[in-house]
């Protein structure tokens, strides 16, 4: 079976990468850092892993995507606890219900001058590959290859936040320099993967195991060209992945996103003993997992919202009814929780289910899980507002002790095969209303049983299986700006939990407010906002008409 997988690098190299940071964070000074570069390629991969920590960066475990909170906390379907401003706490919240706070000189989406900065340092890398490698023609298109796939990665994360941006294929890197337009845009990210799709290999040898490869290029392609509504140029490339990458979707949902498997595409694994590693777990575990070990709780910073658990059909693929909950008063009947199909039990930790060998118990005064009314505290301190917690990205099996000491090593899967077959199936759609094949492949991992729509049915049923799939995977929010729907579908609501009282027997559920004041999103956010440290430099470039 060809299995792809892609990583920073092989643990063996993370020191070396290290030491190698110095000089390659700017532009060389001198012939010696750059004999030394190409000296070998030993020397070489090390200077090119830097990028595939790129991955890791726009991740939902890093710190580039939204400021480190989770992006689905400015959906519905996610729900910070803390009313109080900062990272993994507020910022979200704030975000939702007052959006004019951002503005062109404080936006926590803003990326621009990092993500300028790591397009330098791979111009850079593409600059000198002809002036000092003495590799083969062969060896030298790979790496040009790689180089030019995180290029298209960086220039993706721009696109889809301002649309045409200021593009450098080379190292003039003037001060001076307009905005290019969007179609400009997309035509540079995609020929840079196309490249990188028609000289990376299909797999490498086992010492390079992890590398980029041109199903990854493939994979991409097929993601950014939905945003760039090339819908065929979307099909082609997801084709090239299903028809041709060998991968194949895992058997269990719950490990499609472990990474290391059958259908990641595009991963960055971790490893704490190398010291790289997150803190994921730390931020969203539930009430009870640190007090296990005597340390203060400081989890369940955001929890799943009932709008989410409303979403997941049963295991006979129904809808199911939820107004006998939602009268607003307590409710002796258990909700159907261990009814619904398998992708909710793998995504939200509920109560009654079993966590860690314990059963969670999501009242005021549970010892694993606990609920508070949001506001009734400045921050979660692992308590929920929700009634529900991440089970998603949590590894249930691994000591707490050593997660807390260590940081965690969960693997990030920035791309899988089920979020290929779900783009082929809405370029499809845009092409001849057609898709429901792919999205009854989804489906059918699960044991859900084939949907048939037609006309705009089939674009609900693709909205439905990309929130449920590919939940907490960094999408919805971007779907719903791409797809101009945000500003239709998320003013004026609210998010809501399920307050749980009583005792194992004899609980109680009741249907609660957890925003307590309407969500706003203003149509000026389907473009984020050149930040004024760029406008105020660059004399050419011109601010987009939204943020005039």
């Amino acid at each position: 079976m060809k299995k792809i997988l892609y990583t920073l690098a092989a643990a063996s190299a993370a020191v070396l990468l290290a030491s190698c940071t110095k000089f390659l964070e700017t532009t060389p000074t001198d012939r010696v850092s750059d004999a030394l570069a190409w000296s070998s390629e030993e020397y070489t991969d090390m200077y090119i892993n830097n990028f595939y920590a790129f991955i890791d960066r726009y991740g939902q475990f890093g710190s580039n995507q939204f400021s480190g909170n989770l992006i689905e906390g400015l959906t519905p379907m996610l729900k910070y606890a803390s009313p109080t401003p900062g990272s993994r706490a507020g910022d979200s919240n704030n975000y939702v219900f007052y959006p004019e706070r951002i503005t062109v000189s404080s936006n926590l989406l803003d990326i621009w001058p990092t993500t300028y900065e790591r397009i330098r340092r791979v111009n850079e890398f593409l600059a000198n590959l002809p002036v000092y490698s003495h590799y083969s023609p062969e060896v030298n298109l790979r790496y040009e290859a790689q180089a030019r796939f995180f290029r298209a990665f960086l220039y993706f994360q721009l696109a889809r936040r301002y649309g045409g941006v200021v593009l450098y294929d080379n190292l003039d890197f003037s001060i001076d320099k307009a905005r290019a337009t969007e179609a400009e845009t997309w035509d540079l990210i995609a020929r840079d993967l196309d490249f990188a799709a028609q000289n990376l290999p299909r797999r490498w040898d086992s010492a390079n195991e992890g590398r980029v490869t041109r199903y990854a290029a493939f994979a991409l392609k097929s993601r950014a060209m939905l945003y760039a509504e090339r819908w065929e140029d979307a099909k082609v490339a997801a084709d090239s992945v299903i028809l041709n990458g060998g991968y194949a979707l895992t058997p269990k949902y719950e490990d499609a996103f472990a990474g290391g498997n059958s259908e990641s595409i595009l991963e960055f694994r971790y490893d704490p003993s190398q010291k790289l590693s997150h803190a994921h777990d730390r931020y969203y575990v539930p009430y009870g997992d640190m007090l296990a070990i005597g340390i203060d709780e400081s989890g369940g910073s955001a929890g799943p919202t009932q709008e989410l658990v409303e979403e997941y059909e049963d295991k006979s693929g129904n809808k199911v009814d939820w107004s006998a909950w939602h009268t607003g008063s307590p409710v002796a009947t258990r909700p159907p929780y261990e009814n619904l199909e398998p992708r909710f039990a793998a995504t939200v930790l509920y109560n009654g289910c079993t966590w860690k060998d314990n059963v969670m118990d999501i009242t005021e005064t549970g010892n694993h899980g606990r609920y508070m009314a949001y506001k009734a505290d400045s921050y979660a301190k692992g308590r929920t507002v929700t009634g529900y917690y991440l089970r998603k990205f949590l590894d249930e099996d691994t000591d707490f002790q050593y997660i807390y000491t260590n940081g965690s090593g969960m693997t990030w899967v920035d791309i899988r095969l089920a979020e290929v077959l779900l783009n082929r199936a809405e370029a499809k759609y845009r092409i001849n209303g057609g898709g429901m094949d792919d999205v009854n492949t989804v489906r059918a991992r699960v044991g859900l049983p084939e949907k048939s729509a037609s006309g705009t049915a089939v674009f609900d049923a693709i909205r439905h299986e990309r929130l449920v799939e590919l939940a907490f995977e960094g999408h919805l929010w971007w779907d719903m700006r791409r797809w101009r729907l945000a500003d239709k579908e998320w003013n004026g609501i609210r998010v809501h939990g399920m307050k749980v009282d009583g005792t194992p027997g004899s609980y109680t559920y009741q249907y609660v407010d957890a925003d307590q004041q309407d969500r706003k999103f203003l149509t000026r956010l389907y473009t984020l906002p050149i930040p004024t440290s760029e406008t105020d430099k660059n004399r050419l470039i011109e601010q987009y008409d939204e943020w005039k």
